[in-house]
């Protein structure tokens, strides 16, 4: 049938019903623009998400050489033609009024239009000073998770041969570096073992701090679909917050934070106890079983009950769900990846698939799942802490396979320490040592943590800041030069989900202006340097995004990433396909590990890895004589206690998140009105217990402060856990009435006013979950309500309390499917 809803009041549409082992039914949903109807559409234009890690594929549809809408393609594996909400509305912010539409340049301390000559010349004559007075080090590069393949690899080619600095690193450190270090630690190499597809045959799904429903909502209608038919699966869920899949769930875990490690240990204690094990696969795919048992061996659930302040009984819940699984598939994010011992969260939960035997089969297996939609590509091309094409840093053997590929000499590779994280970057920059930094479609400036302290960093007369983008962010605000850049849909490239497939985005319209395609900029910064490979030839001899792709194909080839199956043609028409691609899996590759552990020898692994409490990198000779034949490693680790623990003066935990309806620091989605609409300014949320004893109420004006600095917003009264506070990170101050940051001492709206300088030693990726807080009555609602969705993890603790959240005529979204609508009574806590 076809039916039309408010997708914001019902973000993941009607119900597809389907059983375990059956196909997940397509549904197809479309948004075109108010009087835009299906008969005007002139071009469909293929594409996928670029504000999410699912990769949901789509055309767009263009009408008078602009966007007019979107549709979800019915053929794609990902997403079966279903469209989230981002993906509906998100589009329209390509054509905002504010677009940056010339470069910009810094003359008598203000920004003015200049030209594109002027702008890159200025670019390049700083690059040739620094590497002439204080060399390569002098210059670092800070990119995103939103471009393309072709635009990483490029680069990445151009920051570690051409200018020979290794300073390069992603804002996916913020989001996915753990994710990496995991797979790395327990696999030897990236990738992720599993696949979407396993969701259609698990019979236990567990969640560990991954709030699927807003960060990837397309996967989470799949979830719906499957729980509404035949032989549903049972959800596990680890989070402190009551999300949607806190109310659905078998067993709902919300540990105290920074208790993950110990949480885990209790249910892998248990598992073991219980010989829950698949002692054949232990035997013949792991190493170090015996250790991972005594390590747990006393960690029991009622030891683990007094860390984590969750019921000792429902820890046992738990374990028993997920030890007598038929299939389980475990998802992990954020709440693990930004949380205290971040890694070594990670680490056990896939130490607790290693034990059962729970990976290569359909249903059985892990996803270390990304944040951002191309945060895959800034691993493979090397622009995430490695080097490209998931080779080892450490390996002689492949820093000159990687020189072969680039025709430069070993040396000229930078290679005698790890890839510098983005955290040190900036340490770097404040202290004088990085004197330009190059900033790529990425807002540091809200993103990154203790605000008023990355504000001074960039603000530095020493400092020459180059930034890349759409629109004027409050980290362009702070920059020497400003380019314009293309975004998608108005430029061609590839890009890789979490789950490995590749889809590719063709140009739909002309950008705005003078912008230009990101790949364009870096090209033409590589040829104004004139970097030359070791016979004098250009660096780079590629010239648009398909040679680009052509060209990264040759350094995948043979890795585990291996794209030379593939190309534009291929990508073009069908479904997205999941690397590795190649002439031995021509079709793609549906899961890793079926035939055992592949990449971990001790001649082809990516890391030699690194003790999961200090951070300290392994040598060769340690990891050959722990791992001399490749197999997965059970790699055990202690409880220790989080940096800070709350006091008389910080009495509450407080973390950051995600909201359903908004993407990073909402450049793009508050750009799109029902999108704005539904989340428009920062909240807080507290337990109905906390706020009761404080005197709070629904929309009363509070301050959260911390050791670093205060934020001001309306208070939500939600079912979170009692002694924390959730704040979103989304808001910055662009579309505030002054429009920049705040003065000195004086509250602002973004959650990283208050967060930490601190990141797990393993995957150096920030914590932002880990700040001890006080909150504070500013002034009383009188009858105001935060600015917080309903439908969401944030929905209030008393339904009705507030008006429901809802988009109104200009969300309406066609849906064609045969399908059935939940309740609001089956949606509700």
């Amino acid at each position: 049938m076809d039916s039309s809803t408010d997708r914001i009041a019902q973000p993941w549409g009607a119900r597809t019903p389907y059983g375990r082992h059956e196909p997940w039914p397509a549904r197809v949903d479309t948004y075109l623009a108010e009087g835009v109807g299906p008969e005007r559409v002139e071009r469909w234009v293929q594409t996928a998400s670029i504000l999410h890690s699912d990769g949901d594929a789509m055309d767009v549809a263009v009408v008078d050489g602009r966007m007019a809408g979107v549709r979800g393609r019915a053929q794609d594996r990902v997403n079966h033609g279903r469209l989230g909400p981002k993906d509906l509305f998100a589009w329209q912010a390509n054509a905002s009024p504010d677009r940056l539409t010339r470069p910009l340049v810094r003359r008598g301390g203000r920004l003015v239009e200049s030209d594109w000559d002027t702008a890159m010349s200025l670019i390049v004559a700083r690059s040739r000073d620094l590497l002439d007075e204080r060399g390569p080090g002098s210059i670092g590069f800070y990119t995103s998770g939103q471009l393309f393949l072709e635009e990483y690899y490029t680069l990445a080619v151009l920051a570690r041969a051409g200018i020979g600095t290794n300073h390069l690193d992603g804002n996916t450190r913020l989001c996915t570096s753990t994710a990496a270090e995991a797979l790395k630690e327990s696999f030897g190499c990236d990738g992720q073992p599993g696949c979407y597809d396993d969701i259609d045959h698990a019979d236990v799904i567990a969640l560990f701090g991954h709030n699927l429903p807003e960060t990837q909502p397309v996967q989470w209608m799949r979830v719906l679909d499957r729980l509404a038919g035949g032989d549903p699966p049972r959800l596990v869920c680890v989070d402190p917050r009551p999300t949607q899949v806190a109310r659905r769930a078998a067993v709902h875990l919300a540990p105290r934070l920074g208790t993950n490690v110990a949480l885990l240990n209790a249910l892998l204690h248990e598992i073991i106890r219980t010989d829950r094990v698949d002692h054949d696969y232990i035997e013949a795919h792991t190493v170090g079983f015996a250790e991972l048992a005594a390590r747990v061996e006393k960690c029991t659930p009622a030891w683990a009950a007094g860390i984590c302040d969750v019921p000792a009984a429902r820890i046992g819940e738990a374990a028993e769900v997920l030890g007598t699984a038929d299939r389980l598939l475990s998802t992990v994010l954020q709440g693990v990846y930004q949380s205290h011992q971040a890694t070594a969260a990670a680490v056990q939960i896939n130490n607790l698939h290693l034990i059962r035997g729970m990976l290569g089969r359909p249903g059985a297996g892990v996803l270390q799942m990304n944040g951002q939609p191309t945060a895959q590509n800034t691993r493979e091309c090397g622009a995430d802490g490695d080097l490209p094409g998931f080779r080892n840093w450490q390996n002689d053997s492949h820093v000159a396979d990687l020189a072969r590929v680039w025709n430069v000499d070993p040396e000229t590779i930078p290679h005698y320490a790890p890839p510098t994280h983005a955290m040190q970057m900036f340490r770097y920059a404040e202290q004088g040592s990085i004197r330009m930094l190059w900033i790529s479609g990425t807002n540091p400036a809200v993103s990154l943590p203790e605000l008023s302290r990355v504000r001074s960093i960039l603000g530095q007369d020493r400092l020459f800041v180059v930034v890349q983008d759409l629109f004027l962010t409050e980290t362009a605000q702070l920059a020497d030069v400003v380019l314009p850049a293309a975004t998608w849909g108005e430029k061609t490239g590839t890009f890789t989900n979490a789950d490995r497939t590749v889809h590719l985005s063709d140009k739909a319209v002309e950008p705005p202006g003078e912008a230009r395609p990101d790949l364009d900029i870096f090209l033409d910064y590589a040829a104004r340097m004139d970097f030359r490979d070791k016979d004098g030839g250009p660096l780079i001899t590629w010239h648009d995004p398909e040679s680009a792709f052509e060209a990264w194909k040759r350094c995948s080839a043979g890795r585990p990433c291996d794209y030379t199956g593939l190309d534009h043609g291929k990508l073009r028409g069908g479904s997205g396909i999941q690397w590795p691609c190649d002439e031995r899996a021509p079709d793609g590759t549906e899961r890793l590990y079926t035939d055992g552990i592949t990449w971990a020898h001790p001649d082809a692994c990516e890391s030699y890895g690194k003790d999961l409490v200090t951070g300290a990198a392994q040598e060769v000779v340690e990891y050959r004589s722990l791992n001399p034949d490749g197999r997965a490693m059970l790699k055990a680790a202690d409880y220790i206690p989080p940096h800070e623990l709350p006091d008389e003066h910080y009495p509450f935990q407080l973390t950051t998140g995600r909201t359903l309806y908004h993407f990073h620091t909402r450049t793009k989605t508050a750009r799109a009105p029902q999108l704005d609409a539904a989340a428009p300014d920062v909240w807080v949320e507290a337990s109905a217990s906390d706020a009761a004893a404080l005197g709070l109420g629904e929309g009363d004006l509070v301050d959260v402060s911390t050791p670093r600095g205060t934020l001001r917003g309306r208070l939500r009264v939600t079912g979170i856990r009692r002694g924390l506070l959730f704040v979103p990170f989304h808001y910055g101050y662009w579309d505030t009435e002054a429009g920049t940051a705040p003065e000195p001492d004086t509250p602002g709206r973004a959650a990283n006013e208050t967060t930490v300088t601190d990141w797990d030693p393993v995957s150096k990726q920030p914590l932002f979950k880990t700040a001890v807080a006080a909150l504070r009555l500013v002034e009383r609602g009188d009858g105001t309500s935060a600015p917080a969705p309903t439908t969401t993890a944030s929905a209030p603790a008393s339904p009705g309390a507030v008006p429901p959240t809802t988009g109104g005529r200009s969300a309406l979204v066609t849906q064609s499917a045969d399908a059935t609508w939940d309740s609001p009574r089956k949606e509700a806590p």
